[in-house]
């Protein structure tokens, strides 16, 4: 019987910066525990069952199309999963209202990830979800906050978003995402071209993917560079944007689904990384502390991402920031640092030396490690 158990209304493992979380957060908690229960989202090929030393691992696997439908079930799965462990489990760390009520109902300490808040997402997802859907869906955030004995938050932005749903101040903590600093010899990816700015992450319309590819076109004098997109989606899923990047005659290499562990050299050999976050609620009411950043940093490769106030508190001054949906602003931002390769060079190290000094996965984790011994006081 477990002591610890681990929830996400997510694939695990995936191309996908949430897997990433998952695997440096669930590694702290059942380091802690001396193992535990991870429940999570399957798919494709991953089994429905294994298990990893003193942790079990279950995907959920129910083909349900609708997303409302699938989270329901999701949350009477984790309930049933959970129930042999009523008796010992001490702790329950969750990333969203579904895993969270089934956790509530076991009697152990939660602690509640609010990384994203369905009621703002959903609509991206869902365009015609109705009124009273997200006023349902939001107060079920509000009761999993408020209930939890700890919420654990990205950034300032979220964490003013649930304080605005009724969490108590002195238990929501800050706990950055990270990244972990890549070595200075890793090897160039052979199919890399030979100058190349790049974008890592998903293609959901709030990414600004679009902006960046309107952006690219604008540098077509550059002919030696080319813009390469290392998506965590599959091709299928791209369409749109392929589509767009054809019209535009924009220079493009697609990568799709990379294993996390080969985007590092992509990150390390490009002339700089590119976050074109748009300004709408999912960045401004909810920002997350992008892993792409971090992640770009810790390879000490130049940023240029929107100016947004969640990339303000990622980037600081180690990286250029541009207005958002502007894709000249994008474009000119792009070429003054490519025209100064020695200040882009400078730049990129000194976001290296900024995550090497306090935002490495092992200050995530001993920051989160502060969280645990806070809730276990009490």
């Amino acid at each position: 019987m477990h002591r610890a158990a681990y929830l996400a209304f997510d694939r695990f493992p995936s191309a996908k910066g949430s897997a990433v979380h998952i695997r440096h957060m669930a590694a702290e908690l059942f380091d802690r525990y001396g193992g535990g229960l991870l429940c999570v989202l399957g798919g494709g090929e991953l089994p429905a069952y294994q298990r990893e030393g003193a942790v079990e691992i279950v995907r959920f696997t129910d083909v349900v199309p609708n997303l409302l439908d699938r989270a329901g079930a999701f949350s009477r799965w984790a309930a049933d999963r959970l129930a042999p462990h009523r008796d010992t489990l001490e702790i329950c760390h969750v990333r969203d209202p579904w895993g969270a009520l089934p956790a509530l109902s076991t009697g152990a300490r939660l602690v509640y990830e609010a990384n994203g808040l369905p009621s703002i997402e959903l609509p991206y997802h869902w365009p015609l979800a109705a009124p009273s859907t997200l006023a349902k869906i939001r107060e079920l955030e509000e009761h999993c906050l408020q209930e939890a004995d700890a919420v654990v938050v990205p950034s300032r932005v979220i964490l003013k978003a649930v304080a605005d749903r009724g969490a108590e101040p002195d238990r929501v903590h800050l706990v950055p995402n990270g990244a972990d600093p890549v070595p200075a010899d890793v090897p160039r990816p052979p199919t890399a071209p030979g100058r190349y700015v790049i974008y890592v992450g998903a293609l959901q319309p709030w990414q600004g993917v679009d902006v960046l590819l309107r952006a690219f076109a604008r540098l077509a004098d550059l002919t030696d560079l080319t813009l390469v997109v290392c998506s965590s989606v599959s091709p299928a899923r791209a369409r749109p944007l392929r589509r767009l990047a054809e019209r535009l005659g924009v220079r493009i290499r697609w990568e799709h689904q990379l294993p996390h562990a080969d985007v590092a050299a992509w990150l390390a050999h490009a002339e700089l990384s590119v976050a074109p976050l748009t300004a709408g609620p999912r960045n401004l009411d909810q920002g997350c502390s992008p892993i792409k950043v971090w992640e770009s940093m810790a390879a000490g490769t130049a940023v240029v991402a929107s100016d947004l106030p969640v990339i303000r508190e990622v980037l600081g001054d180690h990286g250029r920031l541009v207005p958002p949906d502007r894709p000249a602003e994008l474009a000119r931002a792009i070429r003054v640092l490519l025209e100064y390769p020695d200040a882009c060079r400078d730049l990129g190290e000194r976001a290296r030396r900024h995550v090497e000094d306090g935002f490495t996965w092992k200050h995530a984790r001993a920051r989160l490690a502060g969280v645990y011994d806070r809730v276990e006081a009490h």
